[in-house]
This record gives C-alpha cells, sequence and structure tokens, in this order.
C-alpha cells in the first residue's frame, strides 16, 4: 500500500518551535481584532516575553528578531517602542523593521533606520544584535565594503564566532552583494580555520562556494544541472571535509540556524555525490527544507522529497 510521506516543511522560523508558538498566537489577534484591538494586554507582550525569555544567547536571538520582524505587522514593533522607548528589545526590533523596509522608502527612511540602529545600539552596549541591523541596511543601500567591516567588526567583538554575522558579510561579500570571489572565498577560508571545533562557521566555505554556483548560474541563466563540476573539485572536497569533521560530526549543540546549515550540507554532500553522508544529514533535519540552496535546481522541493526519502529509507512501500 502506498503511504504518503510528510510534505517539506519550511518556514522561516526553522525548528525554533517557541517562536513558532509566539507567531501563531499573534496571528489570530491580527486577523480577529484588528492588530490586538480588544486584547487585555498589550499585543507585543507575547514578543517581549519571548525575547526577555532568550536573553544572552546571542545567536538565537538575531535570529528570533529577524524572523518577527519580517512576520509581524511594523505597527508592533512601533506601539512597543513607543510604550516602552528604553527597551532594549524594543528598540532592537524595530531597528531591524526599519531596516528592511527604508531601501524602498527613500533617503529620509534610510537615515532614520540607521539612526533607530544606533540607538538600540546605545541601549544595548553589549548586544551584538543592534548591528546587524545597520550591517543588513548597509547591505541593502550598496555601502562599499570597506565601510560595511567595522560595522560587522562591531558585532564580532560582542560575540565572537557569531554566525548570523558572519554569513551577513558573506553576503556582502559575494559577488551577488558588494564584492568579488577571491575575497569572498578567502574570507571563508580564513573563518572557517580559525573557528573553535564545533562552530558552524566551519561550513561558511561551503556556503561561499553555494554562492559562487548561484553567481554563475545568474550569468549563465541555465539550471545547476550536470556533473556539478564545482563539488568535485579537490578544494571543494576539502571544504565539504572541513565542515563534516569540525561542526557536523561534533558534539556541540545545536544553534538557532542549524537547519540552514544542514541544507546547505546535504545539497553540497547530493552534488558531489555523497549518498551515504548526506543521509547523515537528512536523517537529522527531518522535514525541515529551506528555499536556498535547493532552488538552484529543477523543482526543488520535489528534489529535496526524492532524496531525503532516497537517503532515510522513507520510500513509498
Amino acid at each position: 500500500m502506498l503511504r504518503r510521506r510528510p510534505s517539506p516543511l519550511i518556514r522561516p522560523e526553522l525548528d525554533d518551535h517557541i517562536l513558532h508558538r509566539t507567531l501563531l498566537e499573534l496571528r489570530p489577534a491580527q486577523q480577529l481584532h484588528g492588530l490586538g484591538a480588544g486584547r487585555s494586554s498589550p499585543l507585543w507582550e507575547p514578543v517581549a516575553e519571548l525575547l526577555r525569555a532568550t536573553g544572552r544567547d546571542w545567536d538565537r536571538r538575531a535570529h528570533r528578531v529577524s524572523v518577527l520582524a519580517q512576520g509581524l505587522p511594523a505597527v508592533v514593533s512601533e506601539r512597543w517602542a513607543a510604550d516602552r522607548p528604553d527597551d532594549g528589545d524594543a528598540l532592537v526590533l524595530r531597528a531591524f523593521v526599519r531596516s528592511a523596509r527604508a531601501p524602498a522608502e527613500g533617503d529620509s527612511a534610510v537615515r532614520q533606520a540607521e539612526q533607530t540602529c544606533l540607538r538600540a545600539a546605545a541601549a544595548s552596549p553589549e548586544d551584538p544584535t543592534p548591528w546587524l541591523a545597520l550591517l543588513s541596511l548597509m547591505h541593502a543601500c550598496a555601502v562599499p565594503v570597506r565601510d560595511a567591516v567595522p560595522v560587522w567588526t562591531q558585532a564580532v567583538e560582542r560575540a565572537p564566532w557569531h554566525r548570523a554575522a558572519y554569513h551577513l558579510l558573506l553576503r556582502y561579500l559575494s559577488p551577488r552583494g558588494h564584492g568579488a570571489v577571491p575575497d569572498m572565498m578567502d574570507f571563508a577560508w580564513q573563518a572557517a580555520f580559525r573557528a573553535p571545533h564545533g562552530s558552524p562557521i566551519a561550513l561558511l566555505p561551503v556556503a561561499a562556494r553555494v554562492e559562487l554556483v548561484a553567481h554563475r548560474q545568474d550569468q549563465t541563466g541555465l539550471a545547476a544541472l550536470g556533473e556539478g563540476g564545482h563539488w568535485n573539485e579537490p578544494r571543494a572536497v576539502q571544504e565539504i571535509d572541513t565542515a563534516l569533521s569540525r561542526w557536523f560530526h561534533t558534539a556541540a549543540a545545536p544553534h538557532a540556524e542549524a537547519v540552514i546549515d544542514l541544507n546547505v550540507l546535504a545539497f553540497a554532500l547530493i552534488r558531489a555525490h555523497r549518498p551515504a553522508e548526506a543521509g547523515l544529514v537528512f536523517q537529522r533535519m527531518g522535514r525541515h527544507m529551506t528555499r536556498h540552496p535547493w532552488a538552484l535546481l529543477p523543482e526543488p522541493e520535489r528534489t529535496f522529497r526524492y532524496w531525503r526519502d532516497q537517503l532515510t529509507g522513507r520510500r513509498r512501500k
């Protein structure tokens, strides 16, 4: 008898179930009460509780703030900041919201967003998260890399080996951003080999190679088909081996965006024709799929599901 396998689970909150519940809690209020009208408590209260509970886990804080900024109406952060003008959590959420919207709204909005980021940083001097909001704003506004590096430095001085900070700068250095291939690859390699054992930064060269493939695909307009020569070069083999030995096979605790890194690693192993190792990665990430990097291939969800089912014994019976 045929058994329907679970479809891939694609959501910005990844496997953060607490964040998922918070978003679900707020969505009915938005639909039924006009963004919280008639609630006995402020609409932003669940968000405040979530970020307060996150504490100084800077890695998870960056992930949660970023997803909340994307998933909630801007009025939530504005009301929270208006009700609690000195609250560092309220200010950093507003910084992310304004940084995401400002580039499309013109120079005045960009300047205002920049000031919001700096105010959030001043309110929480130990927090790297406002500097990530500012770095994202600079990337969206095509500020030269040399001017962005000091902002990145502010973040990593507060949280060494902060995954989101390294991936933001990698995106900046990408030829699809504002950099060039040699700079991107050199940054990724140096970071990976200096990072502590168990750090997800070990995967950075693999993420950079995905960026390289995406860049060349953008140039040619062709899907990433064929033998996947990018992944069989000796240096690519070393990059994957480093990610496996220095991160995947360690006893490091899962980080907030581990699902993203697992998808990148599974993709690379499939393209490098290493199915046995890819199967171990698929087992760990389960149903959780991210659109990047699978969107580089035709029918990404079908491709993800095919390899997941083939390599984890989940074929229909």
